[in-house]
């Protein structure tokens, strides 16, 4: 074992000194190398930050995986009123920390122009983070909020660009508008989607309610019955989908209609949406791959004649074919592998510049992911495999030529 060690050592370093005998000849091909390889660690680390960026945005809309959604109601369209507590049973009973009801409604906000319906959800403070909320300014919602004599509302860019874009520092305020007039407190803004046009903004669901009169006919209400969501494992998501179903069923009877299912988008994704991407990519980087490997055999050819007197000294000295053999080729793996190195180290330099990352995630991404170290094995075994490609010709050629002969030669 130690023989063999030795002997991949010494290799190792004869292949280097020759490589830096021929470090002129040798790095123009491995320019092409190093570029290949810095290619293909880029695409597999920039995958990495645009898909987080696509899971983010679909966190945004659609929960983070794996998000149930519970909705309830009576055959008669009305909201069930044991909801509540059941709702607050099954959240202790299966011990479940992000939860939130979802209300979707209009409020009718009083502008500098005029009176505004604003597109309105009532949440519960646990939705910013199942939902990866970010926010311009202010905070969201604690449950300090849920106290509050003037209800917190969060409003959209566009909703404080009406407002005159006031301080939030100053706890600046917007009159809803209704049987009762109240007049709620703005505590943060969150940037509009791209194609949204008009103000909208999130309310605590008990705030909404409270402010929304009671009537006793279903067609008549300002809003339906609202929806529940949980984030759970998702190695448990199958089993809470029946029992929650099974559970609020039961409860409420065969008068009521209930639905639990999962929406995420985890839930539907089939396989790398950047897949098309990546082997587009990849593939122009193995062409540049394969110059480079091209290079490398023409320049180890010629300089293999340059060693041929060399080479028949070493074989009538003792050295084997296998040792020949070995030494040749791994001239060829040193160089690229030093040329793997310094295209990684490139790669990473590159997916992990601020200017980079901005472009890439347009601002849709919080939690960016390290360097994938996939990418840079990936790399590296890239420049290994062509190394010992370019160098296979070279080393056979060497093996073949006889001892007598390359001495003469």
């Amino acid at each position: 074992m130690k023989r063999v060690v030795s002997n991949l050592v010494g290799a190792v370093i004869e292949a280097w000194q020759e490589v830096r005998i021929h470090k002129t000849r040798v790095m123009l091909s491995l320019i092409g190398v190093a570029v290949a390889v810095c290619a293909i660690t880029t695409v597999v680390g920039l995958g990495g930050v645009a898909q987080q960026a696509t899971i983010e945005q679909s966190e945004r809309s659609g929960g983070r995986a794996a998000s149930l959604y519970l909705s309830a109601s009576m055959n008669d369209g009305s909201n069930p009123t044991a909801m509540p507590e059941i709702w607050r049973t099954a959240l202790e009973r299966y011990q479940i920390d992000y939860a939130s009801r979802v209300v979707n409604t209009s409020q009718t906000v009083q502008f500098a122009d005029g009176a505004v319906p604003v597109q309105t959800i009532g949440v519960d403070p646990p939705y910013g983070t199942m939902h990866r909320i970010t926010l311009e300014e202010g905070t969201w919602f604690t449950d300090a909020d849920q106290t509050r004599l003037a209800p917190a509302v969060l409003i959209n860019s566009i909703f404080w660009d009406r407002l005159g874009r006031p301080d939030l520092r100053t706890h600046p305020t917007t009159t809803l508008v209704g049987e009762r007039s109240t007049t709620a407190v703005v505590t943060g803004v969150y940037p509009a989607l791209s194609y949204e046009t008009e103000p909208a903004m999130y309310m605590l669901a008990d705030a909404l309610t409270a402010i929304t009169p009671v009537v006793t006919d279903p067609n008549l209400q300002q809003f339906g019955p609202p929806s529940y969501e949980l984030w759970v494992p998702v190695e448990l998501s199958e089993q809470l989908v029946t029992a929650l179903q099974r559970d609020v069923q039961g409860a409420l009877g065969s008068d009521a209609f209930v639905q639990v299912n999962r929406q995420d988008y985890a839930a539907f994704q089939d396989g790398d949406p950047y897949l098309s991407l990546k082997l587009t990519v990849g593939a122009i980087a193995g062409l540049v791959l394969l110059l480079g490997a091209l290079g490398l055999v023409n320049i180890a050819l010629v300089t293999l004649k340059q060693r041929i007197r060399e080479i028949g000294i070493r074989r009538s000295f003792g050295a084997t074919a296998a040792r020949v053999f070995f030494a040749v080729m791994m001239e060829s793996v040193v160089a690229t592998v030093v040329a793997g190195i310094v295209g990684v180290i490139a790669a990473v330099l590159i997916v992990k510049s601020p200017f980079v990352e901005d472009f890439i995630s347009q601002g849709q991404v919080t939690d960016f992911p390290p360097f994938p170290v996939e990418a840079a094995i990936l790399g590296l075994v890239c420049a290994t495999v062509v190394g010992a490609l370019a160098g296979l010709i070279p080393a056979l050629v060497a093996v073949r030529v006889k001892v007598i002969d390359a001495i003469r030669y």
